[in-house]
């Protein structure tokens, strides 16, 4: 699913990313952090909220990177939490995290591809900054639905306007990027009986919650 380009770039990537959620990082970090990337925070923020209850529950944190998710969903009493990802880089950042934070034993972080990742449903799927780089959504979009007993949180970058631009130009030479508009995911969660999509615009995001009930015709 991903290529090796996404997977090259992450990787290497992996401590400036990590620094991003970092309160302790410089000024001007933290300026340009407002400006251009405030919809991480609020997709963040909106994730965890979602999350509820979180007791007792079990998460999958796909394209989980240094496993802030992760590690504030078990911090808050999820039972068990699997964060995958392609990127060594991140994994091995998250793993440390998940030791400082004293929550090692509720995480667990492996190196996997999505949509051949075998399992039996979790409480909560979570997939932030994720559909970003997957050229084929209608695939991942059927995984979520397979895996998902309760709810899942999917972030989709918003085509059109002056920060999709000069995201595109930046990753050019990094990894194949792939914008939506609000067209385009209504047709992509045109999903069956007993399952809702609410499709919300968070600044530079579009943040979409799947609720699932019990007996849903998946």
């Amino acid at each position: 699913m991903s290529s090796d380009r996404a997977r090259t770039f992450f990787d290497g990537y992996a401590g400036d990313f990590d620094a991003i959620y970092n309160r302790r990082s410089s000024f001007g970090s933290r300026v340009v952090n407002h400006i251009f990337r405030r919809s991480m925070q609020l997709r963040y923020l909106k994730t965890l909220e979602g999350c509820h209850p979180i007791e007792g529950k079990t998460v999958l944190d796909v394209g989980c990177g240094p496993g802030h998710y992760s590690i504030s969903l078990a911090q808050r009493g999820a039972a068990h939490v699997v964060g995958i990802d392609f990127a060594g880089g991140m994994l091995r950042l998250a793993t440390e995290h998940a030791r400082q934070a004293g929550v090692a034993g509720r995480c667990e972080f492996r190196e996997a591809d999505f949509l051949t990742f075998i399992s039996e449903p979790f409480d909560y799927l979570i997939l932030m900054g994720f559909m970003d780089y997957i050229p084929e959504p209608e695939r991942v979009i059927e995984k979520v639905l397979s895996l998902t007993r309760s709810k899942a949180f999917l972030s989709f970058p918003v085509e059109g306007g002056f920060i999709a631009w000069q995201r595109r130009l930046r990753y050019r030479k990094r990894c194949d990027l792939f914008l939506y508009t609000r067209s385009r995911l209504e047709e992509l969660f045109s999903l069956p009986s007993g399952i809702e999509a609410r499709i919300e615009s968070i600044r530079q995001d579009f943040f979409v919650t799947v609720s699932v009930s019990p007996n849903s015709n998946r």
